[in-house]
């Protein structure tokens, strides 16, 4: 989450402002509870938990969906949010100078991958489901989602770095998830990352999500398949790689020839994987972030004294 001091912030600081809340939070983080659950956690009648989940669901903390249960159907709440950004004012009016680039899901210039695959775009499916070769079609290029079970698809990215400039940082956002047959909130998959050649490291994806629509995925896609993922930003910097803060590798800009004409950046569930879950790419028309793939390189001038923004 990326946060700020405006208003539409404030229903995140509300929900974190209650010690129930934040009790909450720690258990979702354990294992998904029902309501009832956290009610006799917390001490407190089903009524008023029900007030604090809607609260934290509100402001995008938690998620909930409806299951089975023994005595009928039960609110089941699962943690949705993994860290929080502040972004302060003196942060967000002295903007870093950067190279950006939005790079469409469909815009990959290389693949090799194994069904369950396919891709659509807001307005149709593309050929036919977990038939890779479609993955080839022109309208590819309109894309705003794909998915496959293992493999890679590689992206060649321009980079306008000039001489006079300094890397600073490498920032690659991007929401994205598992890809389970149908959909599975618990279904784990090892994602790796490579840019130029090495390695940056991998990241696991808890999940291939469908418990609710994804807020800007199409009406006519169907419920039982991937409706949102996970927002989340790669970072290259001079201290090593990080995923959302957590550290991924020791790789660093200048070991991922970063001056180089253009990037190749391999996104890919490997062979040798201890979890092989598939992985899902969402871009705008999708999900719950109507965005591509950003790219986007900071950088100071040569003459000026370097900054703090490759520290994680």
């Amino acid at each position: 989450m990326k946060l700020d001091l405006t208003e539409e912030s404030l229903p995140v600081y509300e929900a974190l402002s209650s010690a129930v809340r934040l009790r909450m939070l720690r258990l979702l983080a354990v294992q998904p509870m029902n309501v009832k659950e956290l009610a006799a956690a917390a001490q407190l009648s089903s009524a008023i938990m029900t007030m604090h989940v809607r609260k934290l669901e509100a402001a995008g903390l938690i998620r909930t969906h409806m299951a089975p249960g023994r005595s009928g159907l039960q609110k089941i709440c699962t943690l949705a949010a993994e860290s929080a950004e502040i972004i302060f004012p003196a942060q967000t009016a002295a903007e870093r100078k950067s190279h950006r680039k939005e790079i469409p899901v469909g815009l990959y210039s290389d693949f090799r991958i194994e069904p369950t695959c396919g891709l659509a775009t807001v307005e149709k499916v593309i050929g036919n489901f977990d038939d890779p070769r479609y993955f080839w079609d022109l309208e590819r290029m309109n894309a705003g989602i794909l998915w496959f079970g293992k493999g890679y698809v590689e992206y060649k990215i321009p980079n306008f770095l000039l001489s006079s400039e300094q890397p600073e940082e490498l920032v690659i956002t991007m929401e994205i998830a598992s890809e389970a047959p149908s959909i599975n909130n618990n279904w784990p998959s090892d994602i790796t990352f490579t840019l130029n050649g090495t390695k940056l490291g991998f990241w696991t994806s808890p999940g291939d999500y469908g418990d609710s629509r994804g807020k800007y995925t199409p009406s006519w896609w169907p419920a039982l398949t991937n409706q949102y993922g996970l927002l989340k930003q790669l970072r290259v910097t001079p201290n090593g790689t990080f995923m959302d803060g957590q550290k991924l590798s020791g790789v660093t800009l200048d070991q991922v020839d970063i001056r180089s004409k253009q990037w190749t950046l391999r996104l890919s569930v490997e062979e040798d994987a201890e979890h092989i879950g598939g992985l899902t790419l969402f871009g705008k028309g999708f999900g719950n972030y109507n965005q591509d793939m950003l790219v986007e390189l900071f950088y100071t001038y040569l003459s000026e004294s370097p900054g703090a923004a490759g520290t994680p």
